[in-house]
């Protein structure tokens, strides 16, 4: 028996709630992620891997409360509970795969080609397991045309957000990017449930797994509050989430490293013993000096031009 499908079961409620969660989350990411790019600092990776869980998270939480709306008319449905958290796993583990390679490659075409088609590889695996964790009497079918269209909507707008990330700067960069993947996992989303047939075999009983209200209610308020938390702290501080230091602290400190008199040569010649300027030994002076100029080295970088306007949000 052909069962009949309600993709918005709560009106505009849902799709709406996805669509600021995905932009949200995708935010989030990318912004982290361009931190990241712009650096080469120790917390490199963890703010690529923070990158990583802000988009899976918020492409996850987008997908399940889209899923709120999702009935059939004839049956009840339930979620497998292992299935479902693999999808948030599988999720967030294949888009840092796609960040990383991003992050470490840097924003050639190549690199955002294949990071974005990870990326967007990922999110679609992550829609279609935690559709694989739907139970209910029957079977679930889709449409081979309407899921490569999906799939296809997922990869080109990945490899969209991280080349615009990758290439500008500026706050309006950020939001544009943000704009596009939220809006793109979104309907890839309503795109795929579009091909969606569901076949009852009559029975009537309730089905394995867990009811909507009672397991995806409980498991959204996780990545919901991480992504709000995450979200406020970049607002008020777009570096802390990242543990970076301000731009404005590191010119600072340029200045007053360029404002110091030259050190003669003298002062940093002889081994531990000789003294240098101040009376430090000259080992040391030189040791510091490398360090100075690492860090000039890495802040030269970091602001390297890129094209799109530069403001506070420039990451």
């Amino acid at each position: 028996m052909q069962g009949t499908v309600e993709g918005f079961s709560y009106g505009l409620v849902t799709p709406v709630a996805a669509f600021l969660m995905a932009c949200l989350g995708a935010a989030l990411g990318l912004r982290c992620t361009a931190r990241s790019l712009r650096t080469r600092r120790p917390w490199k990776p963890g703010g690529l891997a923070l990158g990583a869980a802000s988009i899976g998270s918020g492409v996850w939480t987008m997908h399940f409360i889209g899923m709120m709306g999702f009935a059939v008319t004839e049956a009840p449905i339930g979620y497998d509970r292992f299935t479902t958290f693999a999808s948030l796993v599988v999720g967030i583990v294949m888009t840092g795969i796609g960040i990383f390679i991003v992050g470490y490659r840097g924003s050639t075409p190549m690199a955002l080609v294949t990071g974005g088609t990870v990326t967007g590889l990922g999110i679609a695996t992550m829609h279609y397991l935690g559709m694989a964790g739907v139970r209910l009497h029957g079977q679930v079918t889709y449409d081979t045309g309407t899921v490569a269209l999906s799939v296809l909507i997922a990869v080109a707008a990945s490899v969209a957000g991280l080349w615009v990330i990758a290439t500008h700067r500026g706050f309006s960069a950020s939001l544009g990017a943000s704009l596009v993947l939220g809006v793109a996992s979104t309907g890839m989303h309503f795109t795929a449930m579009a091909g969606v047939e569901v076949h009852l075999d009559g029975t009537t009983t309730t089905p394995g797994g867990a009811p909507a209200t009672e397991l995806l209610v409980p498991m959204l308020i996780g990545p919901a509050v991480f992504l709000l938390l995450a979200g406020v702290a970049l607002f008020f501080d777009p570096l802390l989430v990242t543990g970076g230091r301000g731009r404005d602290m590191d010119r600072h400190e340029g200045h007053l490293r360029s404002a110091r008199p030259a050190r003669s040569a003298g002062a940093t010649r002889g081994l531990c013993g000789s003294r240098g300027l101040g009376g430090v030994p000259a080992q040391r002076t030189r040791l510091r000096a490398d360090r100075d100029r690492r860090e000039e080295t890495d802040r030269t970088a970091a602001r390297a031009p890129r094209s799109g306007p530069q403001d506070l949000h420039d990451w």
